[in-house]
């Protein structure tokens, strides 16, 4: 999708993939920067480890405590993320919907995804956040965080933290606009679903972070008349905020979209 992006603003750059161990992280970055990169996308396990290597850390960045994103600036290195405004640019794509509108579930909140979704969505105004997680201690720790996030001046948002056997779960569940998935069950094409598919409904909108695989989340809502959409249209839009950090221009979404989607055809 980068290239296709490229290629349409006549930029003669080129989008590569390194694969870079842990332990060659500070000596990758250093080069880069030596080499005239313009910028770069970081994924697991590199979005915390290049904290103390970044000269600058955007501030939403910080509150994310994680980076997805590098730009190189006159010898500067400043660390975006764009997770969660991706999300927010899918989610109005995908059900034509303000995040900011829905109450929201968040499946598996206590990971690195579901923590920086979960702040997003107290930044976008959500007046309810249920924080849904295998054990409580992460997502207890993450709903004290987004209480203290939301100045006084404005509405706190409810906040609960729930683990998934807790009996009041179904309750939660109903009184849910929108279900995000941020775990990683679902990797597998045999992996169950984080939800009994009873406790889902037709007004539901369902999103699942993973995109490599039909998750069996997304195929019981399906099979409900849920609207359904996967992570892929986040990915898009991460990308495409990236490529707009990096050139100081908006990017042509629709071509990196249909780049995205021939690339995945033929996968």
């Amino acid at each position: 999708m980068h290239m296709a992006a490229l290629k349409a603003c006549g930029l003669t750059q080129v989008y590569g993939r390194l694969h870079i161990r842990p332990e060659e992280l500070a000596e990758a970055i250093a080069l880069l920067k030596f080499n005239n990169f313009i910028g770069v996308n970081l994924t697991i396990p590199h979005k915390t480890a290049v904290l103390p290597l970044l000269d600058v850390i955007h501030p939403h960045a910080k509150l994310m405590g994680a980076v997805n994103t590098l730009a190189f600036d006159e010898g500067s290195l400043t660390g975006f993320n764009t997770d969660g405004t991706g999300l927010v640019r899918a989610i109005a794509q995908d059900f034509d919907a303000s995040l900011g509108n829905l109450r929201v579930l968040i499946l598996g909140a206590g990971g690195g995804a579901g923590r920086a979704i979960a702040l997003q969505c107290a930044l976008e105004g959500c007046r309810q956040i249920v924080l849904v997680n295998r054990t409580l201690d992460k997502v207890e720790a993450l709903a004290a965080e987004i209480r203290q996030l939301i100045p006084s001046e404005k509405p706190a948002p409810q906040v609960f933290a729930v683990s998934l056997t807790d009996p009041n779960l179904a309750d939660y569940v109903a009184a849910t606009d929108l279900i995000l998935q941020c775990s990683s069950l679902g990797m597998n094409p045999e992996d169950p679903s984080p939800l009994n598919r009873s406790l889902l409904r037709r007004d539901h909108c369902v999103y699942d972070t993973i995109y490599s695989s039909r998750t069996q989340l997304i195929r019981d809502a399906e099979g409900v008349g849920a609207r359904t959409a996967n992570g892929l249209s986040m990915l898009l839009h991460q990308g495409a905020l990236a490529f707009e950090i990096w050139f100081q221009r908006e990017a042509p979404v629709d071509l990196m979209q249909a780049a995205l989607l021939q690339y995945r055809a033929a996968k």
